[in-house]
């Protein structure tokens, strides 16, 4: 007897193994049946005109129920579609300000009398400009359309901006290139083919989506260069001096593909504090897509440290055109876009820990929370209204099996501690060691350190931790501008300890400073320059209004430290002459 009861136990445990086994291999095939069954209601998804309640994804649109069907209805059609326990999940905010529990597209309690934004032309009535699509509620009043926009940039009607890049400061030439100083040398008589890009991918990797023909998306032209897709062409743009030209359309061109181009596969990139994912588009380029976390009116906790802080899409979007409107050209192209969540993200993806992430909030929203340190998880989850979640969209530098890059420790890097303090932060003479170290022994490297410290102080930047520059040119080169997220976070609040690397080192480019100098003139005042520069975006208006302000305000405390070495020093001692024949020659920018 006793023998038998003891095979009956083995035989029950080999049961329960074996209906783990069977329910392990369905929820892994889920997401591929799920892509490949027929939609006999029509096409998956929705979009923002949809009323929330029918504008789920299919399966899940069932689970929510019909205007008259029985609770109980509903729920047995949702059982064919998203698994329950998703739905059951309690939605939270991720904000410690009571007021932005209201969705990212909430007009209720947004303050009555807000400020002329960027999005509103000289002399307009912000409230004037409305969406063209009824059923869309913008963000803010004054938010403009979400439709095809003129493209981002300088215009040549006479703009502010258009009058800045023909001012003299922004029309001094780099120095002759030769093979040595661009990053690619490429051959001009190869044409670039879509179908052989498609079949290396697809070795590469077997999940590479393929949907349509090529000829579809197929650039045109006479010359092999004609054929390149934009972000091939910023690619062989890159040079020793900048990261891209002046006037080179193809950065105009490239900031309207991200905000365009038909996303074809969607993944989450690896490491990293917070979320991002990495996009694919049907043109083969790539991008980091970084989704909108804070209404842009919020401010950073008081209470937060700079490295627990969110990493806003917005300031992505902003330290771009600063960048360039600044004559540095090191921030990687960013345009903002608007991504329908169920379409161009859950239903492209082949990364199933992202897939598995998704629900739907107790306010019929889609939303998703992926994997990463920090904000990944319910209570932190990235909601859309219904379906439709605003980002930003940086573009991919060179791979680096193609251009290796060079990760630098900033040598004013944070303690990234609640107590310590970094060495700079308690040594007035830190400078002095670091100008004895290579690569900062030479004049040019100090001279980026400057011009990034200056960029991070006008953002309120303190997470700038790391540096990169491209290996192919040794130390002789601009210093990439990457992951700007935390910048743009208070505008009634100047970090000076940021500026520390100015005033201890209390050097300048003449470029810089003369530049620095022509934007604080009213007639050329840099809050203007930004709003009309983030104007164009897809996602106007990009900064809150006090952000603009703090721009200026924060400019004149650059100058005035600048002011403060020279008395100190005397001018040759802290400005150096960039802009001589000779010097640019030698050294480069």
């Amino acid at each position: 007897m006793k023998m038998i009861l003891v095979r009956r136990f083995r035989v029950l445990i080999l049961m329960a193994f074996l209906v783990a086994c069977a329910l392990h291999i369905v929820l892994d095939l889920l997401p591929k049946l799920e892509r490949s069954g027929a939609q006999p209601s029509g096409e998956p998804g929705c979009s923002c005109a949809q009323p929330a309640a029918e504008a789920a994804a299919p399966g899940w649109a069932q689970a929510r129920g019909r205007p008259g069907e029985p609770p109980a209805a509903a729920s047995a059609a949702g059982d064919a579609g998203w698994p329950n326990k998703h739905t059951l999940r309690i939605l939270q905010d991720f904000s410690s300000d009571p007021s932005s529990n209201l969705t990212s597209h909430s007009l209720e309690k947004l303050p009555p009398a807000a400020e002329p934004v960027e999005g509103a032309l000289p002399g307009q009535d912000p409230g004037a400009l409305r969406p063209l699509d009824p059923g869309h509620r913008p963000l803010l009043r004054g938010h403009g359309t979400r439709g095809p926009v003129p493209p981002p940039g300088p215009s040549a009607d006479g703009s502010l901006l258009a009058r800045l890049f023909q001012h003299p400061l922004y029309q001094a030439a780099i120095p002759p290139l030769t093979e040595d100083d661009v990053l690619f040398n490429v051959n001009s008589d190869i044409r670039f083919n879509p179908k052989a890009a498609a079949a290396a991918a697809a070795a590469e990797n077997p999940d590479w989506p393929h949907e349509g023909p090529e000829d579809e998306f197929l650039p045109t032209g006479d010359t092999a260069v004609d054929s390149y897709p934009n972000w091939l062409k910023f690619h062989i743009g890159i040079n020793r001096y900048e990261l891209y030209s002046r006037h080179n359309p193809a950065v105009e061109a490239l900031l309207r593909d991200l905000g365009a181009q038909k996303i074809t596969s969607v993944a989450m990139k690896s490491g990293g504090t917070q979320l991002k994912l990495i996009m694919t588009f049907q043109n083969y380029g790539q991008a980091l897509f970084k989704p909108m976390k804070q209404m842009r009116e919020q401010e950073t906790p008081p209470d937060f440290f700079y490295f627990s802080d969110y990493e806003r899409h917005n300031a992505e979007i902003a330290a771009f055109h600063l960048d360039r409107i600044l004559d540095f050209r090191r921030v990687p192209p960013v345009a903002g876009r608007m991504v329908n969540m169920t379409k161009e993200i859950r239903d492209v993806t082949r990364d199933k820990k992202l897939w598995r992430t998704f629900f739907i909030s107790p306010a019929n929203n889609i939303c998703f929370y992926g994997e990463c340190s920090y904000y990944c998880s319910t209570e932190h989850a990235l909601c859309g209204r219904p379906d439709q979640i605003e980002g930003s969209l940086a573009a991919f530098l060179p791979d680096l099996a193609l251009a290796k890059r060079k990760t630098w420790r900033n040598p004013w890097r944070r303690s990234y501690h609640k107590r310590k303090k970094a060495e700079w932060e308690v040594d007035p003479d830190y400078c002095e060691e670091v100008k004895q170290t290579p690569p900062y022994d030479s004049s040019h490297r100090i001279l980026d350190v400057m011009d990034m410290t200056i960029f991070d102080f006008l953002m309120g930047n303190m997470d700038r931790h790391h540096y990169e520059t491209f290996e192919k040119f040794g130390n002789k080169t601009f210093i990439i501008h990457l992951d700007n997220g935390r910048g743009f976070g208070k505008y009634s609040h100047d970090e000076l300890s940021i500026l520390v690397p100015l005033q201890q080192c209390c050097r300048i480019r003449r470029s810089t400073y003369l530049r620095l100098q022509l934007l604080a003139k009213e007639e050329y005042k840099l809050s203007l320059l930004m709003a009309e520069s983030l104007r164009r975006d897809r996602v106007a208006p990009v900064l809150y209004r006090p952000h603009l302000e703090a721009l200026d305000r924060r400019l004149r405390v650059v100058l005035q430290a600048v002011r403060d070495c020279v008395e100190k020093n005397g001018l040759p001692g802290v400005v150096e002459d960039d802009l001589s024949p000779e010097h640019r020659a030698s050294a480069g920018r």
